[in-house]
């Protein structure tokens, strides 16, 4: 029952997480890659010395590319954006980029008509509004024989907020990420996001369908039992189960984040970040905010 009576110090803890995450989005942004923007990605690694940004930029004045962004990226490489190039634009900015001393090696280059971007854009935000929406109405579908103290649609809607907080909190730590790395969100990001949905949802359900379980109970045998206690025991019982699978799924994405590929470190760290919001969520925040919402609707009625 410790979650249970200190349940607004929780609530709190994650109204100061969400704000976090909600002002580092707002002040520093989610860059989008060129696969959302459109443009072309160049990115060169140097054997030697790295030059300045500032002498490279000069170097890319004459060839006429517009606006063009460098970024460092690791110790060795920079990153160029710029409009879409041509093949004979990023021979010529090759050229550009080749330092005096050593050698210039060519590690990606990819290139995404604005159109393009623009309808994987929407595809991304489609396709993450339709998880939630689903997830609403399935877990409001589950609970439609345990309608009290709360209804059955106060499971679904109390899921998906926990989700926009699981989802945001990634968002708010990559947001962070990007603004001293470099980092830029890809369909990676958003596989990320997606794949934290399917798994946070996990963790709720597995509390809610206890919570389910320990009512009917309840209603089959007449016992008369406070819903926090239901929800305190629910939790309890549930709690070794959830801290068990995030914890191997957090020692799997720490490997990957420290052994795995370059192109899969950010997606690694998005996840973990989410993982460990996701059990925050599902064990402290999701099934005592139905305490709170059993009243208010107590109070309607």
């Amino acid at each position: 029952m410790f979650i249970i009576n200190h349940r607004p110090f929780f609530f709190w803890l994650t109204g100061a997480l969400l704000a976090g995450a909600v002002a580092a989005i707002v002040f520093w942004g989610l860059p989008l890659s060129v696969e959302f923007t459109g443009g072309s990605l160049v990115e060169v690694r140097y054997t030697e010395t790295r030059p300045e940004l500032a002498a490279l930029h000069e170097k890319l004045q004459p060839l006429a590319l517009g606006e063009v962004s460098l970024r460092d990226s690791g110790e060795q490489n920079i990153v160029l954006r710029s409009r879409t190039l041509s093949p004979e634009d990023y021979t010529a900015v090759l050229a550009a980029l080749a330092p005096s001393t050593g050698t210039v090696e060519a590690l990606r280059f990819s290139s995404v008509g604005s159109s393009l971007g623009n309808e994987l854009t929407r595809k991304a935000l489609w396709a993450i509004g339709a998880v939630m929406l689903a997830i609403m109405l399935y877990i409001a579908w589950a609970f439609r024989k345990v309608s009290k103290p709360v209804p059955s649609w106060g499971y679904g809607v109390t899921v998906v907020l926990m989700l926009a907080i699981d989802i945001i909190v990634p968002a708010g730590f990559f947001a962070g990420l990007a603004h001293f790395t470099g980092a830029e969100v890809d369909t990676l990001f958003v596989i990320a996001l997606l794949a934290l949905l399917g798994y946070c949802v996990n963790d709720v359900i597995v509390i809610f369908d206890r919570i389910r379980e320990h009512l009917a109970h309840n209603e089959q045998k007449g016992i008369r039992e406070p819903f926090e206690e239901t929800i305190g025991k629910s939790i309890t019982e549930t709690l070794g189960r959830s801290i068990n699978t995030s914890l191997t799924v957090v020692i799997a994405l720490l490997a990957l984040v420290f052994f795995g590929p370059a192109a899969t470190v950010n997606f690694s760290l998005v996840m973990l970040v989410g993982v460990l919001a996701g059990t925050f969520s599902s064990i402290c925040r999701s099934a005592p905010l139905l305490i709170p919402i059993a009243r208010w609707i107590g109070k309607k009625a």
